[in-house]
Order: structure tokens, then sequence, then C-alpha cells
């Protein structure tokens, strides 16, 4: 199939998965391009009420504008006056014990005209599996198989992650990585280059004790995207950063974000966007429960509410929202990745739900726990496998790091929420 080039962005790079590319079916010359767009109009149903219905687009444009969150328009990804107000003048004087108290009151009422829903949005979701369901009936066919969507025919992936933003939580990082390996768990760590002095020996001892390294803006002070000028200019020391690190993840200050100016960022993937969250300063999402291609990185969404929105935010006080979106996720095969920041897990009675959270999901296994630089490897060596239906008996990885399965998927065209895998 031919790349999915999204015209309204000027760079000739791809702009999230095709759907070809995302169910990666055995076979994949019977389909046509027009089977998948006849499947994708049948399926814009599931879409109501999103931005993107109401504009006259190609099908195969509909997935990139979801994912890139260019559906909700070419400002989207700029602070308000008020917002760029706030971190001009208000949050440099702000103590930081006070910011959460204003963030968790300026950003409360976004939440009544958000037009997602959250925790838990399942429009685009649905959508992906109403395509391919539209797509057998329109071959006449009752089963199809596939790719799995993870290595090993896990049934969804488990990623941890974590912003450490002020000196203080940097020195909590050490007690945090030996909770989280009491269980078994392994997660990725991003650091503020020039927010505090960074730690040059936590870095290595965290990638000898099996976490990793990732960058997380150059400052924190929510001007990295105030202009393209500062930006250019900041993404030269960012990027001498990731050199210096050997890192090669980036999450943004603040989730702030713009998938265009991104792209000059030397990394593999990103984790600066979300499905679904109307608590950041630039609220939104891109509705994807699964990675995707976002030009030339891979895009790592967070699945789960980050630990300020959970904690502070909506003051919960056990880890039961999280969990029941797991259950989501493990239906729809997708990812869960959280993240979390050791400056609030301080917080004895935060870090209690974080471990709790942590013993549950330990108790469970049926999915592939790893850290954010294999994922996105695995996604796009996904996307690269070649094989035809003739081979599927000789299938073998060779050298390649892990067995893909091949999976099966039974009567999808018969209901819409019935799935079921069978490895071959």
């Amino acid at each position: 199939m031919a790349t999915l080039l999204d015209n309204e962005i000027a760079h000739p790079i791809q702009w999230g998965d095709t759907p070809w590319s995302f169910w990666h079916l055995l076979d994949d010359d019977s389909y046509t391009e027009s089977d998948w767009d006849e499947a994708i109009n049948k399926s814009l149903h599931c879409l109501i009420g999103l931005p993107v219905l109401k504009r006259d687009l190609l099908p195969l444009k509909v997935m990139s504008l979801i994912q890139t969150e260019k559906q909700f328009g070419l400002g989207h990804w700029e602070l308000s006056r008020k917002k760029k107000l706030y971190y001009k003048f208000v949050r440099p004087i702000l103590p930081e014990s006070l910011r959460p108290f204003f963030r968790t009151l300026f950003l409360s009422k976004q939440r009544e005209k958000f037009i997602l829903e959250w925790p838990i949005e399942n429009r685009y979701v649905k959508f992906q599996f109403e395509i391919l369901k539209n797509l057998l009936l329109i071959k006449g066919l009752k089963t199809a198989k596939f790719i799995h969507f993870w290595p090993n025919g896990h049934r969804f992936a488990f990623i941890l992650t974590h912003d450490v933003e002020t000196k203080k939580g940097q020195q909590f990082v050490r007690e945090l990585i030996s909770i989280e390996e009491q269980y078994g768990f392994r997660s990725s760590f991003n650091f503020v280059p020039e927010g505090y002095q960074v730690d040059s020996k936590l870095l290595v001892e965290l990638k000898n004790r099996g976490f990793e390294v990732g960058v997380h803006g150059l400052k924190h002070d929510g001007k990295l995207y105030a202009s393209k000028n500062i930006f250019n200019k900041r993404t030269i020391k960012i990027n001498q950063y990731l050199k210096n690190w050997n890192a090669i993840g980036f999450r943004s200050p603040l989730t702030h974000r713009n998938p265009e100016w991104m792209q000059s960022l030397d990394i593999e993937y990103d984790l600066s966007f979300f499905d679904t969250d109307p608590y950041e300063m630039i609220p939104g999402g891109t509705l994807s429960i699964w990675p995707f291609q976002m030009g030339h990185f891979i895009e790592l969404p967070y699945t789960l509410p980050q630990d300020h929105t959970l904690l502070i935010t909506i003051r919960e006080n056990s880890p039961c929202l999280w969990l029941k979106k797991v259950e989501f996720i493990e239906k729809y095969f997708g990812m869960v990745l959280l993240n979390a920041h050791p400056d609030y897990l301080i917080n004895s009675n935060h870090l209690a739900v974080y471990e709790k959270f942590l013993q549950e999901m330990a108790k469970r296994r049926n999915y592939w726990h790893t850290l954010p630089r294999d994922v996105a490897r695995w996604w796009r060596e996904r996307n690269s496998i070649k094989i035809g239906k003739d081979e599927e008996k000789r299938f073998k990885l060779n050298d390649r790091k892990y067995d893909p399965s091949i999976w099966e998927i039974y009567n999808l065209g018969l209901k819409l929420d019935f799935i079921e895998g069978e490895k071959v």
C-alpha cells in the first residue's frame, strides 16, 4: 500500500498509521485501496460528535487528522493569551507548593467544555474495529489473520514512564525504582536538562538496573513552544542532550506539543500526546490507545490519567480508575502507558496509590511489560514485516528480536465488540 500523506501538512512524511498498516492483515494484496475506502466510509458512524466529521475528507485522511489532533484545527497547539501570560508572569513567581493548586483551579473548568469522553474515549477504538468488520463483509469473509499487535501473543502492552520535574523529584528516583523492582517492573525517567543539576551517576545507575532515560524538554517553564524561533534554538540543545545521554525518547514539559515542529527532534519516539485528557494546558487527544507513526518518529500516547490528575485534581485515593481503563485497553489489544512524577509520589498517600496499582498489575500475566524504546521499535518492526498468506507456515523471525505471532479473528463481521485471538 502507498504511504498515507497528509497534504495539509507541508512535509511529505507519514502522519498516522493507515488502516492496513494498523491491522497488518496477511494476504494484504487481496484488499484494494477502494476496499479500504468503502470500509472506512461505512464505519464513520462510530465517530459521530467528533470535529473530523464536519470536514469533507478523503476516507484515508480521517485517521491522520484524528491521530495528529489536526481535527481540532490548526491553532490547536497554540496556548491561549491567558495561558501565555500565566507562564510568562505568574508561574515563575509561584512557589512550587502552590502550583498544583493553581493548576487544578485553572484546568478543572476545561472539563465542562471538553468534547471528548474521559477517562475512556471509545469512538476511534470502535472505528478501527468497525473498519475491519466492514472490510470482511465487503470481501464476503468471516475470518482474517493478522500480525498480532504485540510480540509473543501478549494481550496488551504495559509501560511505565516518569517525568522528573525538580531536584526534589530527582532525589526520590532511587526509592521509586526500588519499589518498582520489587514487583518486577522497569520504567523510563525523563529528566529536565537545564531545570536542575542532573545527576549523571543516577543516569548511569538507571541504565545499569534496566531502566531507560529520556529528555523532558530543556527547561520546565512552559516556554518551549512560545514561538518557532524559541523552539528551534532550544531544539539544538535538546538534541545535544539526547546525544550525550544516549537517549532516543522525549516528552515535552506540560505536554505542550506541535507535531510539525517536533520533527526537528533527533528521537525515535515521543511521549507528549495522549488518547484523551481535559486536564492539560492543551486539552485534546489522539483518541488512539495504540502507538502510531508521527512523522519520522513513533508516538506513544499516554493512555491512563496522569498521577497529578488522578490524585490531586480529582482527588482519587485508589487506583480503581486506572484499573478500569486497563480493562478497556486490554479488551482492544491496546497499550497501557502511565506517566507518573517522582515529584508527586514523594507524598506518602500518593505513593500508596501508585504502589497498589503496581501490586494489582503484578497479579496479571497477559501483557508485555517493557520500556518505551522497545514498544516504539516493535511498532516500527511490525510495520516492516512482509508476509504473504502462502508463506504463513514457513514464517520465521531469523535474527529479529520478537516473535510477532500470527493471530486469527473469528466472526468479526457478526459483532463489533466480539474479538478473540488464537495463535496459528
